[in-house]
């Protein structure tokens, strides 16, 4: 890998899409090269380096993930266990349907639990129990396991069980058992510890203006879905500990053989294959592109967000972490000619609406769809399904503009797709039923049930 080169082309493409820092790092024949470009705050100007941390938002999930896969191999828990079991204080709005949830529901997105619960529970230690109790309100989004659906809070209760199982509160767990071991030394989870470093702050966009964000980070207790910061080197060192076999830095064993590979086994059918991938495993993302199996995980938090992609027979990760601007176009432009370089692999396009949509008839779509954070109101103009997508709850406080409109571009007759005016990546919308038909749309990897 020419590191001049792609950092002059990472530096180009960053500005072509208003992104005002990134910093890269791959993986190839077993070294690391890393090149980063811009600022990590328009107001004070520091410049990005290699060694400048980033939040890297869900892209946290896959390392809590890989704690209970530890705890699985050490005989303390399964897959298959019920989760009010192993949280006897949980207490959901529908208790018959939490007797059913499993370790396996929460780490596949599966569980059904309404999962965008953004509840700041102060910034104790004992931040996640006091999450588990604040989860008494939330009911579920679809029945257990009938489909996928994003769920931010099944891995905080996925950390809950960590620390329950290990008696460490789960930054000690997650430093202790896995980062240690993997060598990761600029890869921390709260802002006092970021402090040491150099940190990028979210942007958003103010007119045709990149400016700071008005918060900085999610509260603690969201921990063990998105809190993790850290630099590209170490989020590719945490991508090769799989690529390795469940091996770490100093060739210390971190997981198991079998543990690697169960987080990589197809558990469950995402209806939107096209935004990130075809299926969900325990912990990752998976991905069948150019007939070659990827895995990875995106993160996005408040006006961060982060890029991550393995090629297992290549032997190649790719990781890419941003801090604001059309991030999506970035990555877009930039991943298929970093993977066409590296392996010979061809990223599959985008999906687009054709050059002449077809005719659709959307009155069976128009209506609210709702679940806990957002809610999305559809209605016909001019014979296209068009509206507006609402923030709610603790998210609209995080969300500098809790409303967007949208209108949707037909692709099939069940599959819409929409896009920001400055954006070139469009965002597909599914509807679908369940086999009990109920009707459903899947967008942002959430399904939202048709409520009115």
């Amino acid at each position: 890998m020419d590191q001049s080169a792609w950092r002059n082309r990472l530096g180009e493409l960053a500005r072509q899409h208003g992104v005002p820092a990134a910093s890269l790092a791959v993986l190839e024949d077993d070294r690391v090269t890393e090149v980063a470009t811009g600022v990590l705050n328009v107001e004070t100007g520091v410049e990005s380096t290699p060694e400048s941390v980033f939040q890297i938002g869900s892209v946290t999930k896959p390392y809590t993930a890989v704690l209970l896969m530890q705890l699985v191999d050490e005989g303390r828990v399964a897959l298959d266990q019920k989760v009010a079991e192993l949280l006897p204080e949980l207490r959901l709005t529908d208790p018959e349907a939490l007797e059913q949830v499993t370790v396996q529901h929460l780490l596949t997105h599966t569980s059904g639990i309404q999962g965008d619960h953004f509840q700041d529970t102060g910034r104790g230690d004992d931040a996640l129990a006091g999450y588990v109790d604040s989860c008494a309100t939330l009911g579920f989004s679809h029945p257990v396991g009938a489909t996928m659906s994003y769920c931010n809070t099944g891995y905080v209760l996925a950390g809950r069980i960590v620390e329950k199982l290990t008696g460490l509160i789960w930054d000690d767990a997650l430093r202790t058992r896995l980062l240690e071991p993997l060598g990761a030394q600029r890869t921390v989870t709260l802002p006092e510890e970021a402090l040491r470093y150099r940190v990028a702050y979210g942007h958003r966009d103010d007119d045709g203006q990149q400016v700071l964000t008005k918060h900085w980070t999610l509260p603690r207790s969201m921990g063990p879905a998105g809190q993790i910061c850290a630099t590209a080197a170490d989020v590719v060192g945490f991508a090769r500990m799989h690529l390795d076999g469940g091996i770490g830095a100093g060739g210390k064993r971190v997981l198991s053989s079998d543990a690697v590979r169960e987080m990589q086994r197809p558990a469950v059918v995402i209806p939107d294959r096209w935004t990130l991938g075809t299926h969900w495993s325990a912990g990752w993302i998976l991905l069948d592109w150019d007939d070659r199996s990827v895995y990875g995980h995106d993160g996005n938090t408040i006006g961060q967000s982060t890029y991550l992609r393995v090629v297992p027979t290549a032997g190649v990760a790719v990781v890419l972490l941003t801090n604001g601007g059309r991030s999506g176009d970035l990555y877009h432009a930039l991943f298929p000619e970093l993977l066409e370089e590296l392996c010979g692999l061809s990223m599959p396009e985008p999906l687009a609406p054709p050059d002449r949509p077809p005719t659709v008839d959307v009155d069976p779509y128009i209506g609210v769809y709702e679940r806990v954070g957002v809610r999305i109101e559809l209605e016909k103009q001019a014979g296209r399904l068009a509206g507006r997508v609402i923030a709610t709850g603790p998210l609209a406080a995080l969300d500098d503009d809790p409303v967007d409109e949208i209108r949707l571009t037909a692709v099939s007759e069940s599959l819409f797709v929409t896009r920001d005016d400055d954006s070139h990546t469009w965002t597909p919308m599914v509807f679908y039923s369940l086999p009990d038909g109920a009707s459903y749309l899947h967008m942002g990897m959430r399904a939202t049930p048709r409520t009115g």
